[in-house]
């Protein structure tokens, strides 16, 4: 590349202001995106000096039906009205009435048959299960009956009389549901049939009916049920007594505190043991057990009791499959309960890894988050699932039926038992508003998941989190995207909306925006501020920066609020050496640049094909011109020289022959995304420099900016985002010079999957079948 000669001159700049009625700077404050801070919630993302929120405590007793696959429950709800507000009536949440044979999820979900249709999408499509909520009664405390209206997922209780701001009211409510087969209608909760040994696997959840939340915010969140945007809830106490067959092994949230009664003698010695086991899982009941509880099945029944304190949901499960094993895990100063609870299928993945990462994930997100402060943590097995709930969780995760697994498999199951026990913090204890904002919970506990997988194992594969594997997905058709504040029902792809891009907006705000020391604090913060409270998006966005000095409102703005993604290219590089004045050393620099603009294939030949010219056949031809040399330094020229340099001070002269090689280098946004600049300068003797300049660089002008960079070095190539984490989505205008770019089918062949011949089999069963050819060679 070629240098341009740099004169120094005093120079004058002028900045030319556009004229817009409306301010489109990439950095402009989120005063009309955010709510305006008040008594409830500060500017600072704290809750106000006059927050409250409301309290709701249950005694359920519930019935689980396993000839019949149904539930039979009776509930007393204790509501304490905690606003300044009277309340006239209350709102409950019915979320079974999802799989009412009226619901509205069956009428609005679009379907195209296309050419082809599986089996079960057919089947689905013409499910006529009925599993709503059957109600028996609805009654006060008293016991006499309410006034109430069923909206579909919610139902209003008329009150009497209005309910005071301090005061408590009593419900009472029966009810009774068919439980759903998930392996035939899906389901966050439900059963699992196994038809060899004829027995049933129950995950049961939205089981009973539940206050709504009542905030500032929303008032009542009474947003229907439709399937996509989870729950929102009250924090409150629970006691619940659970009735199954007398084989059946219970796991649940909170604390069993009937386990003299329930469990045998044996069983309640191993669970004292692995109260100070912490390396390894204690069996409490182990495979043999469970395979002979297949067997037979009990006609008698036991009631399991739990008590749960300051939760904002229950949820258990039940059967006589259940091997169950249980280990203590210490972090910040306390420890609880790691528990897994899974079917002989599960094994041997379930007993090698199960209760272990239950027990890594409580202590590495107590790190990052909120010291965990239940008794337990528990893993529940079942197929085809994922789902949370306060101390307990429902994964997938399941070996082939000879007992191996493939290596997708394995990490899949280590993923959801992160993903779903992290969801204890998000949004168990942090209760965000799900039905409203599942970026909230979900994205936050995907990020966190990441940070967890990363300490589980060295390179461990994650599937998100960082910037590069949301690439094609912002990088998509803009028609099937929305941006992150959009609300859980009308999110386009799901999982990359809600999971995957704020996973990987949070990574990039720790590794690159912020740093991990002032990120680590301000998250940290955030949980703690509140953890057992309801936050909003709102006050996640403003703890960030209080607690960490970031104005961040534009990685805000861009990230959540937009649909943009991230292009930044070279778009030019222009190479400066001063101009020295110095007539020896510019004037043979000159001579050797004119010297190579004329080694060219034209002048080269002629040397030779060109025989004689004119003026050699007459020099009378030639005159001063052809003898003077412009490049030889004359006295004049020297003359000149001194005069400038007297001119002169010491500072000046130091900078006059510094030598610096300057680099005029003009970047372009394409995508529209603002980011930080991440730069690696290589230079010819091979050495190179990274340079990290702040998104702020784009403020005055968010789509072209030009830099200057001077180095003693010579520069050979700039190369842009090296290490891949802007998300940046088109890597070829990333350098300069431009080079080429492997294509996704080059990367493809360079990968290794460990994929048998035939793209079938596992390792580990091509493994065990090159054993077996061994043995029959020899």
């Amino acid at each position: 590349m070629r240098y341009s000669i740099l004169t120094i001159a005093m120079v004058v700049t002028a900045t030319v202001f556009g004229q817009d009625n409306y301010n489109h700077n990439k950095f402009k404050q989120l005063k009309e995106e955010l709510a305006t801070p008040n008594v409830y919630r500060t500017a600072s993302g704290a809750p106000g000096h006059m927050y409250y929120q409301q309290k709701a405590d249950y005694l359920i007793d519930v019935t689980l039906d396993d000839e019949n696959q149904k539930v039979t429950g009776k509930e007393v709800i204790t509501y304490k009205n905690n606003s300044p507000d009277k309340l006239d009536y209350l709102w409950i949440q019915l979320d079974q009435n999802v799989r009412a044979k009226d619901s509205d999820t069956k009428l609005i979900n679009s379907m195209d048959m296309g050419e082809s249709i599986s089996f079960g999408e057919l089947a689905r499509l013409h499910n006529d299960f009925d599993g709503g909520f059957k109600l028996e009664y609805v009654k006060d405390g008293k016991g006499q009956d309410l006034k109430y209206t069923i909206n579909k997922t919610m139902m209003r209780i008329d009150l009497p009389t209005p309910l005071a701001a301090g005061a408590t009211y009593t419900l009472k409510i029966g009810w009774w549901y068919n439980i759903n087969n998930r392996d035939e209608i899906g389901g966050r909760s439900g059963y699992e049939y196994f038809e060899k040994d004829d027995n049933y696997l129950y995950t049961i959840a939205q089981f009973y009916p539940r206050m709504a939340v009542y905030n500032e915010v929303e008032g009542w969140q009474n947003k229907q049920f439709l399937g996509n945007g989870e729950f929102t809830l009250t924090f409150g106490n629970f006691k619940v007594n659970i009735t199954v067959p007398s084989d059946h092994i219970v796991a649940a949230t909170g604390t069993l505190s009937n386990a003299s009664t329930v469990l045998t003698a044996s069983q309640r010695e191993k669970l004292k043991q692995a109260q100070s086991e912490y390396m390894n899982p204690v069996m409490i009941v182990d495979q043999k057990e469970a395979e002979e509880k297949e067997k037979t099945k009990a006609k008698e029944t036991k009631t399991w009791s739990f008590s749960a304190t300051n939760v904002r949901d229950f949820a258990f499960a039940s059967s006589r499959k259940f091997i169950w094993d249980a280990m203590a895990v210490k972090y910040e100063g306390t420890q609880t309960m790691a528990m897994s609870f899974y079917p002989k299928e599960g094994n041997p993945l379930w007993e090698k890894y199960s209760t272990k990462v239950v027990a890594h994930t409580i202590k590495t997100y107590s790190k990052y988050t909120v010291t965990y402060p239940y008794p337990v943590a528990i893993s529940v097995h079942s197929k085809s699932i994922g789902m949370e709930y306060p101390m307990i969780c429902f994964n997938g995760g399941r070996p082939e039926e000879d007992g191996t697994y493939s290596e997708r498999t394995k990490y899949a199951m280590i993923g959801v038992i992160i993903h779903e026990v992290g969801h204890n913090f998000f949004p168990m204890i942090v209760n965000s508003d799900e039905r409203q904002w599942t970026w909230m919970d979900e994205g936050l506990n995907t990020f966190t998941q990441y940070l967890t997988e990363q300490e589980w194992e060295r390179d461990y594969p994650s599937r998100r989190g960082p910037a590069y594997k949301i690439v094609d997905y912002m990088k998509g058709d803009k028609k099937f995207i929305t941006p992150i504040m959009t609300n859980s029902e009308s999110l386009f792809q799901f999982g990359n909306n809600a999971y995957g891009k704020p996973a990987a907006a949070l990574n990039i705000l720790r590794e690159t925006v912020m740093g991990r020391e002032l990120f680590d604090y301000a998250f940290k913060t955030y949980s703690n501020r509140w953890k057992f409270k309801h936050p909003t998006p709102a006050d996640f966005f403003r703890t960030m920066e209080d607690a960490s000095g970031v104005d961040l409102d534009w990685f805000w703005r861009g990230w959540f609020f937009t649909t943009d993604h991230v292009d930044l290219a070279i778009k030019n590089v222009e190479w400066f050496k001063i101009d020295t004045k110095d007539p020896k050393v510019e004037k043979a620099i000159a001579k050797e640049l004119e010297a190579a603009e004329d080694v060219h294939i034209g002048i080269t030949r002629n040397k030779t094909d060109i025989k004689q010219t004119y003026s050699e056949y007459d020099p009378s031809t030639l005159d001063f011109y052809n003898k003077y040399d412009p490049f030889e330094a004359t006295l004049v020229d020297e003359e000149d020289y001194k005069n400038y340099l007297a001119k002169l001070d010491e500072k000046d002269i130091a900078l006059l022959n510094s030598d610096y090689n300057y680099y005029n280098v003009e970047f372009e946004n394409i995508g529209g995304l603002v980011m930080p600049l991440v730069l690696n300068f290589k230079f010819t003797d091979g050495t190179s420099e990274e340079i990290r300049i702040p998104a702020e660089i784009w403020r005055k002008n968010h789509e072209n900016v030009t830099k200057v960079f001077f180095f003693k070095k010579e520069v050979e190539s700039i190369e842009m985002d090296p290490w891949l984490e802007t998300a940046d989505t088109e890597m070829y205008n990333n350098n300069w010079p431009r080079k080429a770019q492997l294509s996704k089918f080059q990367l493809y062949k360079q990968r290794n999957y460990g994929w048998g011949a035939d793209g079938r089999e596992n390792p580990m069963q091509r493994d065990k079948r090159n054993e077996e050819l061994k043995k029959e060679q020899k």
